[in-house]
């Protein structure tokens, strides 16, 4: 238990009624998982640290870009000097903002491979990726470990958000039984991202968070089965009844047990990154590459920069039909290929370069 003057910076929090003495001290005991540390999780992580949750998994696959800075609240323009991995850059800030919260970074893509581990000692998932193929892996491992996550997802100037409890409410796939087509949906390419946008839908996340974490068990904390969409752009905010949708569909997943992510059977080598002109490249088994030994054999291929996370390759333009490419590669053997928004030109690349 927290002595008094350790609980003395949440003095405001503690009094609402809410939350009050034994909701904070419930909070500091608690863990958290965060997957993905972009401009959602950047809010989220923030929210959460300042309102002193006991240990908190920051786990991104990405580094700092400059783009990034538009609408990740965490990251500097020394971040992207530096080349920062996301978690590491967010772990670096938010240390400085609550010493008394364990923060742990990881930097590694999220798969059916790991999830159980970065997931299994917590007590909740929170969803702060861009893309769906994570989101249903996350519904997946909260459904067969049985802890709660929340669904969160911002394009253009609207979000939308989605207490995910296992065996008290719907899930992911209750609402949405197979991920979008392909270029069925929005994103950041087509349509952008606000600031604002994502500082509201992230907030009403750490809220619910919050609620979840204080309550003595998350079925007790009275949360509504409830879609939440809000639009920043013309001021609306609509909420959906969801409840009865677990049972209305028969849902696959947490009515009958299918866990498709989670056994990798439906899952993808190659993502294209949402605003970046990037794709990230996995190889199918994972690798232990020595960072200096792939320093030493890529700098006959270009310029070579590289810390104690990553190798950044910059290939001459006249090697490549004077196109800009840039490999950005991980200890894991993962890539990043920047200047291509092809999986095959990414493949190739990685090929070429990586050699595997």
């Amino acid at each position: 238990m927290m002595q008094h003057d350790s609980l003395e910076r949440y003095r405001k929090q503690m009094l609402y009624s809410g939350i009050g003495r034994e909701g904070q001290q419930r909070l500091t005991a608690r863990r958290v998982t965060l997957i993905g540390c972009g401009a959602l999780g950047c809010v989220i992580a923030d929210a959460l640290v300042r309102a002193g949750v006991g240990f908190i998994r920051i786990v991104d696959r990405d580094f700092v870009e400059l783009s990034n800075l538009q609408r990740q609240s965490l990251f500097t323009e020394l971040d992207v000097h530096q080349h920062l991995p996301k978690s590491v850059a967010a772990a670096n800030r938010l240390r400085l903002v609550n010493s008394l919260v364990e923060i742990e970074p990881v930097v590694a893509d999220v798969d059916y491979a790991n999830i159980v581990s970065l997931t299994q000692d917590s007590d909740l998932l929170l969803d702060g990726t861009d893309n769906f193929e994570i989101r249903y892996l996350i519904n997946d491992v909260s459904l067969e470990l049985g802890i709660p996550w929340i669904f969160t997802g911002c394009t253009g100037s609207h979000g939308q958000m989605m207490p995910v409890i296992p065996e008290f409410s719907a899930c992911l796939r209750c609402l949405m039984p197979d991920p979008p087509p392909p270029g069925s949906s929005e994103t950041c390419d087509t349509a952008g991202v606000l600031g604002p946008a994502i500082g509201v839908i992230a907030s009403l996340q750490a809220a619910m968070a919050i609620r979840l974490l204080v309550s003595e068990r998350p079925e007790a904390a009275g949360i509504p089965g409830i879609l939440t969409l809000v639009d920043v752009w013309d001021l609306s905010f609509r909420q959906m009844d969801i409840s009865r949708l677990r049972d209305q569909t028969q849902c696959p997943a947490c009515r009958k047990g299918e866990r498709l992510w989670l056994r990798g059977e439906q899952r993808a080598g190659t993502a294209v990154l949402c605003g970046r002109n990037a794709v990230q490249v996995s190889p199918p088994d994972r690798m232990n590459v020595s960072l200096p030994e792939l320093s030493r054999k890529l700098s006959v291929s270009g310029e070579v920069t590289q810390n104690g996370f990553l190798i950044r390759l910059s290939l001459p333009e006249e090697e490549n039909g004077g196109k800009k490419f840039e490999i950005t590669v991980f200890p894991d053997g993962r890539a990043i290929i920047r200047g291509t928004e092809d999986p095959m030109v990414a493949r190739s690349l990685y090929s070429r370069y990586i050699g595997t």
